[in-house]
């Protein structure tokens, strides 16, 4: 896709990006949320690189992720190719943060001994399989197939207009001017390449529970988002927060919707980086 000036256009050069990986230091691993690419975790990946080697790669089917391979995709499937990015990398374990899918897919690396420690921001997989959540949530991201397949068609002036962008970012954003165009528009594109989008909704009203998280040896930072519009976390939090143990860290994070990254960089970097910190000393971050 040709990325060109103007007041409706898009405004930078954005290609697919494979993973970022930068930094040095403890090793960190950033997973994004469905229809989403590494381009969110930008500007945390920013701050945190200074005292962590930061890897944010795509997931299968994914805009700049590996081929999808079949027609069906799920958390499972999504876990074992992280997991040998990570054998590739060296990592036996890591620092976790991941935000919806990426949560739940980081649940699952903890469960398999990968994560040293998880920050879980809005993680999607809080449901009983079946439910009402569950059903709730498919029919959600259902409702959204339509759209991207009408905007895959679209000129790009039509794509990435003002109108375009203000809704997708008031989808992920409370702050909406907070969230910088060039995220936007990556998360535009994003959604317009994934994939794995009917592919994974499918897995995900397949899929079996979580396994139960009272016995989860990881230490555990859940960030709940105040003004959550795709996975509100007054229903979708309940069961992290009352099966999770009680050493696990429980905040909400104010005046920030689904992917508090864009609008809050520096909190989250923070929030992240507290978590990593409290790892090390053995001390609780307050």
């Amino acid at each position: 896709m040709t990325m060109t000036s103007g007041t409706d256009k898009p405004t930078v050069p954005l290609a697919p990006m494979r993973a970022i990986h930068t930094g040095s230091g403890d090793p960190l691993l950033l997973l994004h949320g469905f229809m989403m690419s590494p381009h969110c975790w930008e500007q945390v990946a920013q701050r945190m690189s200074s005292h962590c080697e930061v890897f944010a790669p795509a997931f299968t089917g994914h805009w700049g992720g590996p081929e999808l391979d079949g027609w069906y995709l799920d958390v499972s499937a999504l876990a074992d190719r992280v997991e040998d990015q990570l054998d590739e990398l060296g990592w036996r374990t890591c620092h976790i943060a991941g935000n919806s899918l990426g949560g739940w897919v980081g649940f699952e690396l903890a469960r398999r001994g990968r994560a040293r420690t998880l920050t879980a921001i809005a993680p999607a997989g809080g449901w009983q399989t079946p439910s009402a959540l569950q059903v709730r949530v498919g029919l959600k991201f259902l409702s959204l197939v339509p759209l991207v397949e009408v905007g895959r068609y679209l000129p790009d002036l039509l794509a990435f207009s003002a109108p375009v962008r203000q809704a997708v970012a008031m989808i992920l954003s409370k702050n909406t001017a907070a969230a910088p165009r060039r995220a936007i528009e990556a998360a535009i594109t994003s959604s317009l390449h994934c994939r794995a989008m009917l592919p994974l909704i499918a897995g995900v009203l397949r899929a079996p529970d979580l396994e139960d998280l009272s016995d989860l040896k990881t230490p555990v930072r859940l960030l709940m988002c105040e003004n959550d519009r795709v996975i509100p976390y007054r229903a979708y939090a309940k069961r992290f927060l009352q099966e999770l143990p009680d050493s696990a860290d429980r905040i909400l994070v104010h005046d920030v919707g689904h992917v508090p990254m864009l609008e809050a960089p520096d909190r989250i970097a923070t929030l992240i980086a507290e978590h990593v910190y409290a790892s090390r000393t053995r001390l609780r971050a307050v």
